[in-house]
């Protein structure tokens, strides 16, 4: 197909000359005026027309035609700067009624009638304009064929526009092939659409790129469209072109460009059905409710792209263009600005974005409104969000309302989020209804879901299945889950298979498993590697677990001298790390480490927290804690108290105890109660003790036979 066609003869002719005008600032502002006023939409809507536009008559006003709807067929009169509504006027004048508008509206359409009925070409444009955008087709034709006629290339561009909207798109492309030829942008845009939608890419794209490089802002968008349906790299340029134009379309397209260029798009997570939890909610072993909050972005390498994403978004925004509010208000979240993050989440959602009606909700809830956020998670799952029905269930399972958390869910799965699936088999499993639940757990297992796989092995492997489980927990921990990586580790150390179970354990420790760190830190002190061990040590107590701060402490506690007392007059020595991760340890209840801190305490002299910590270790059931405290208080004096603390600790099989006992009860003359708790010391051992415990035993058994 021939499609550039001949140019240079029609230029020869005289005719559809291209007249050079400067385009003046009111006249660009004018230009975008429509879209300016589209930020009273209540949807998106793309931009591109589905019908060419109809241009003014006048050269200045057709080379400034680019926005995105369709401009006014009259001349412009004002010379004042375009309004943010789209509105023009002249500085310091009050703009005339909506009936004195019309009243000159129709003055000057009679008038162009008058002049176009006596020939004049340029009325004769403007008038066939005014009327088509009427709708009026059978009194804008011969108008426009006339000024055609006498070589007016916005008449054609606008016959073409009028044989379009009749259905003759073949005459139509004619026409806008001579306007555009003859250099209207418009045309060549109407032109290069016309080629699309019939498939013809390369006319297509000759006909755009001549509209987008004569500046028209919808010639660049539609440009830049089909270069990235093709994945073509040029396609950024022609978005930037028309978005610095105005385009309110291009703006966010751009945006998200960026985003994925800079940050492997994470605001696809919008509208997405998740695999698990999102952002914010700790995927934690089956019991809890998943609410997916994926919906913020997360910033990639290239920061100052993402930047960029940002001012496209909020231009977008600012000028109606929901998902692109949406988006602005996603980043400001997660930048921690949730007042003006709310602000966008709120425009975007009155217009009808059901996904901003849900991040509103979220919003809302964690600044406490919960029957706030609940209203805006109701208007987002009627309108079919899927993320705001698995919130509204989760919120009524919250307050014990089973049937109606039950509904929501459903409602999420029919609204094709898979954690409603999921959040049912958990609401099941939390009601003991165990086939149902695992019946859920499959449903949302087989869709992909990586925590119902999880969940599903867990409670194959309660039901004694563990040959069921092993391949459940190796699809969730493939597909990312950190507690199916542990479990599948306690799976493999269950049968001794070692090594198999530290590859697991190190997999969910790298993606900041407190237990598997802790696991894989105690492994490593087995296998000597005292360096490593302290680092995966120092990353389990720092995620809070208790135990690794207690063997993160044992590791640098072995690595210096015992204190000594301090000599008379020196003040206490400071705290070293070792009795600090002791400390940290002991406050969680660790009863070993409340023991440490309290052997450590002693020896520095400090009485009074060794007793303390000794206190809270017996009282928690350790025998070391009561054999210890009850020597505090021997040395105090205070014998009878540390008796009971004594009897506790050898009641629990706690051997020096019981020899305590013996030697105190020896003390008191109670030969046979000494002699009770010496068998009892030799029974517990160590070896040491139950020597010592045999010969005081045959010691009082002596004095009692003499």
């Amino acid at each position: 197909m021939v499609f550039m066609g001949d140019r240079a003869t029609l230029l020869e002719t005289g005719r559809f000359v291209q007249r050079r005008v400067d385009q003046p600032d009111n006249a660009m502002n004018a230009a975008f005026g429509g879209a300016a006023a589209e930020n009273n939409e209540t949807t998106d809507t793309p931009e591109t027309p589905d019908t060419p536009e109809i241009i003014k008559a006048t050269e200045t006003a057709e080379t400034a035609g680019c926005a995105a709807t369709v401009e006014s067929t009259e001349f412009t009169e004002s010379t004042g700067s375009a309004g943010a509504d789209g509105s023009t006027g002249t500085v310091g004048v009050a703009a005339p009624s909506r009936s004195a508008e019309s009243e000159e509206s129709a003055e000057s359409e009679a008038r162009h009638r008058r002049a176009a009925d006596a020939g004049d070409t340029a009325s004769m444009s403007v008038l066939g304009a005014l009327l088509l955008r009427q709708g009026d087709l059978d009194g804008a034709e011969p108008y426009l064929r006339g000024a055609t006629a006498d070589g007016d290339r916005a008449a054609a561009n606008n016959l073409g526009v009028l044989l379009h909207q009749r259905g003759y798109v073949d005459d139509a492309a004619g026409w806008w092939r001579i306007a555009a030829v003859a250099g209207s942008a418009a045309a060549a845009h109407a032109l290069g659409r016309h080629y699309r939608e019939r498939g013809d890419e390369p006319g297509a794209e000759y006909w755009l790129r001549q509209s987008a490089e004569q500046g028209h802002a919808l010639g660049a968008y539609a440009l830049a469209d089909l270069l990235e349906h093709r994945s073509d790299v040029g396609a950024e340029r022609w978005l930037r072109a028309a978005a610095e134009q105005g385009h309110r379309e291009a703006a966010y397209r751009l945006a998200r460009m960026l985003d994925r260029n800079a940050g492997d798009d994470p605001h696809d997570a919008f509208g997405r059905p998740g695999l698990g939890p999102g952002a914010g909610e700790r995927p934690g072993a089956p019991g809890r409710s998943v609410v997916r909050r994926d919906d913020g972005p997360v910033a990639g390498p290239a920061t100052g792209r993402v930047g960029e994403a940002e001012q496209w978004y909020r231009q977008a925004a600012a000028r109606g263009h929901r998902r692109a509010a949406l988006h602005l208000g996603a980043i400001l979240e997660q930048r921690g600005e949730p007042k003006e993050a709310g602000r966008w989440y709120l425009i975007s959602a009155k217009a009808g974005e059901a996904r901003a009606a849900c991040a509103l909700g979220f919003l809302l809830r964690d600044a406490g409104d919960e029957e706030s956020a609940a209203v805006w998670w109701l208007r987002a799952a009627q309108d079919g969000d899927g993320n705001a029905a698995n919130a509204l269930g989760a919120l009524h399972a919250a307050r014990g309302e089973q049937q109606t958390a039950e509904r929501w869910y459903r409602a999420a799965m029919d609204a094709g989020d898979v954690n409603g699936a999921y959040n049912l088999g958990l609401l099941c499993a939390a009601q003991d209804r165990t086939p149902q639940a695992e019946q859920w757990y499959r449903h949302a297992a087989y869709a992909g879901h990586r925590e119902a796989a999880n969940a599903l092995a867990v409670l194959l492997l309660q039901a004694g299945d563990a040959t069921g489980a092993e391949p459940w927990f190796s699809k969730a921990a493939e597909a990312g889950s950190v507690d199916a990586a542990f479990n599948l580790g306690i799976l493999y150390a269950g049968r001794d298979e070692d090594r198999a179970a530290l590859v697991w354990y190190e997999r969910a420790a790298a993606a900041g498993h407190t237990e598997a760190a802790l696991q894989v830190g105690m492994a490593l002190l087995h296998r000597g590697e005292e360096q490593e061990a302290e680092r995966h040590l120092r990353c389990a107590a720092g995620g809070g677990s208790a135990e690794a701060a207690f063997r993160l402490a044992g590791v640098l506690d072995s690595r210096q001298p015992p204190p000594g007392p301090p000599a008379l007059g020196e003040p206490m020595p400071e705290k070293t790390e070792c009795e600090e991760w002791y400390e940290r340890a002991a406050e969680q209840g660790h009863r070993r480490a409340q023991v440490r801190v309290g052997m450590l305490a002693a020896a520095r002299g400090d009485v009074d927290s060794a007793a303390r910590w000794y206190r809270e270790a017996a009282e928690s059931g350790s025998r070391n804690g009561a054999f210890n405290l009850g020597l505090l208080l021997a040395r105090e004096g205070s014998e009878r108290e540390a008796a009971l603390w004594w009897s506790r600790a050898a009641n629990d099989g706690h051997g020096r105890a019981a020899l305590r006992l013996a030697l105190l009860a020896a003390r008191r003359g109670e030969l046979t109660e000494g002699q009770r708790w010496c068998a009892r010391a030799v029974e517990l051992g160590p070896a040491e003790v139950a020597e010592r415990a045999a010969r005081l035993r045959e010691a009082l058994h002596q004095e009692l036979t003499a």
